[in-house]
């Protein structure tokens, strides 16, 4: 079954956010992901609103677990430390 990344954030620093998700974006081509969701216009319906959704989708769920724990993945966390305001889960699905 695929695997995806589901992410809902607020820009806490824009300058690291950028670092970031030009560091992730490399983990994340590295693993066979694919951006399904960047951005983009969103209605939050219900619950907390956050102002960037991402959905990245892996080829399995095992490669989406191994993407976020890759070398490349935590050097990313680790540009934004704790100046990030997001929910993150790993996800199997269809």
């Amino acid at each position: 079954m695929k695997g995806y990344w589901i992410v809902k954030a607020n820009t806490v620093n824009a300058e690291k956010q950028k670092d970031y998700a030009s560091l992730a974006s490399k983990a994340v081509e590295k693993f066979g992901g694919k951006y399904l969701v960047r951005g983009g216009q969103s209605l939050n319906k219900e619950g907390s609103i956050f102002e960037r959704n991402v959905v990245v989708e892996f080829d399995t769920y095992e490669i989406a677990k191994q993407a976020y724990e890759s070398e490349e993945y935590e050097y990313a966390k680790k540009i934004l430390g704790d100046e990030k305001d997001r929910i993150f889960a790993i996800v199997e699905g269809t």
